[in-house]
């Protein structure tokens, strides 16, 4: 489906919506609230709209300038929606955040199915792919099995030995790919637990569109770094941001674990569980190199997904021609995917050109009129992309669910179970801690303040025109 004026004009209402969502800098926080959400991402929006349901005061404070975490749509970059951060909407049907697409005015459409596969220069013939596909399969059943043993272990540890030259590009697929970790550093039993999310989804306007709508006129104040939160009060929380200090019945933490464990964030008294917890499910590695390739030269169909046929770990998968658009996106994850983003951006976009000419040829280069890349490690309020547990620590997931002095309530992909690493999975997490924060208060909404009595208006014997007042 080609660009349309409409879901363009959807994408800026958006934006404009999320600007408007915010007070100004220079006002004042409010000096209480019954709920304090730290963090304006999918958990953050979700549990906002929890709590404003059942009409409870709040706000959200978030460190940056924008709101959507790492679900942010780049509309300038390139005068089209690109993804920056999360882009796949899995389980459409079931997933709560695509479910509320439609209600929103965005476009989801479902992604093609399968993926191809390019050996060399060339696409993989019908047999290669057959086998590639088992050989996926056979590695993916032998670490869901190890995953429902005794003793946790390495998703590397678990791979089939004969797996032959198509190892590398299977462990590159379910592991950088798939987790944003290397598969010697997964959790067998946290990959055998994760939801199925074979079935997947666009949206066309983007992902961090549909949160900014779906966040509406919320009361957001962004630029609001969070610094400390103390419980040694009962009863409540003191929360002290760079640009002042509030108090509120609950706080709902849905910082990345990253940030948890950089210690940007002070407690007081400490959630010494919680923060161990967050250090066992730290942030993968994910980027993108976003390429515009006018005219289609490559010839991708819309949302092509193509892997290569690896030769090691220093390879990446594309999505070509995103949304219908003249943007191909080549995505680099795990060990490869963060070394190459510490060397910075021109070295990233470097090796996608080099990576696109080793498997379509010079023309590619060529035919290449800009692009950039993300560094989501470099993110001060990300400091990565996803969770992923270390092996033996997929039980800490449960403990970062666990709400601290009763006050404190932890969310965000990270605080899921089965859908770690997933908007949909944050969502969740957000809906789960606003439920746990309002019953602090009771089955009982608050009452509304009594109407003031209205004051008669002086009648004027020469009323001004319409044209003058």
């Amino acid at each position: 489906m080609p660009l349309s004026r409409r879901w363009f004009l959807a994408a800026a209402a958006a934006s404009a919506a999320s600007s408007v969502a915010s007070r100004p800098a220079a006002a004042a926080l409010p000096a209480d609230v019954d709920v304090a959400i730290v963090g304006a991402g999918a958990a953050g929006i979700a549990a906002a709209r929890k709590i404003a349901a059942a009409g409870r005061r709040f706000v959200i404070l978030e460190a940056g300038e924008r709101i959507g975490g790492r679900c942010f749509t780049d509309t300038g970059s390139f005068g089209v929606p690109f993804d920056r951060g999360a882009r796949w909407l899995h389980m459409p049907d079931t997933n709560p955040v695509a479910r509320l697409a439609p209600s929103a005015g965005l476009d989801i459409y479902p992604a093609p199915p399968g993926q191809k596969l390019r050996i060399g220069r060339r696409n993989a013939r019908e047999g290669e792919m057959e086998e590639f596909l088992a050989a996926r399969v056979r590695a993916q059943r032998a670490i869901v099995e190890a995953g429902r043993g005794k003793a946790d272990i390495a998703c590397a540890q678990a791979l089939p030995k004969d797996l032959g030259d198509w190892r590398a590009t299977i462990e590159f697929v379910l592991g950088p790919h798939d987790c944003g970790k290397d598969l010697r550093d997964i959790s067998a039993f946290d990959f055998a637990k994760s939801a199925e999310r074979d079935i997947n989804a666009f949206c066309r306007q983007g992902f961090g569109t549909l949160l900014a709508k779906l966040c509406g006129t919320m009361p957001v104040e962004r630029s609001t770094v969070v610094t400390r939160i103390d419980t040694s009060t009962r009863g409540r929380a003191d929360i002290v941001t760079a640009r002042g200090r509030l108090t509120a019945r609950a706080v709902i933490v849905t910082a990345s674990t990253g940030v948890l464990t950089s210690g940007k964030i002070r407690f007081n008294p400490e959630p010494k569980r919680q923060l161990d917890a967050a250090a066992k499910l730290s942030l993968g590695s994910y980027d993108r190199i976003a390429l515009r390739l006018p005219g289609n030269p490559l010839r991708f169909f819309d949302d092509d997904l193509v892997f290569e046929k690896a030769a090691g770990a220093k390879t990446a998968a594309l999505l070509g021609n995103v949304a219908g658009t003249d943007l191909c996106v080549v995505d680099v994850a795990g060990r490869f995917g963060r070394d190459l983003a510490a060397q910075g951006e021109a070295a990233m976009v470097a090796f996608a050109t080099e990576w696109l000419t080793s498997l379509y040829g010079s023309d590619a280069a060529r035919n290449i009129k800009g692009g950039l890349a993300t560094r989501w490690h470099e993110e001060p309020f990300c400091l990565g992309a996803f969770s992923c547990a270390s092996p033996g620590n997929q039980g800490a997931r449960r403990a970062l669910m666990e709400a601290f002095r009763d006050r404190v309530f932890f969310a965000g992909e990270a605080a899921h179970e089965t859908l770690w690493g997933t908007v949909g999975g944050a969502w969740e997490s957000g809906e789960r801690a606003a439920d746990a924060a309002l019953k602090l208060f009771g089955s009982a909404r608050p009452k509304a303040p009594a109407p003031a009595a209205r004051r008669k208006k002086p009648v004027r014997e020469n009323p001004s025109p319409p044209s003058e007042r």
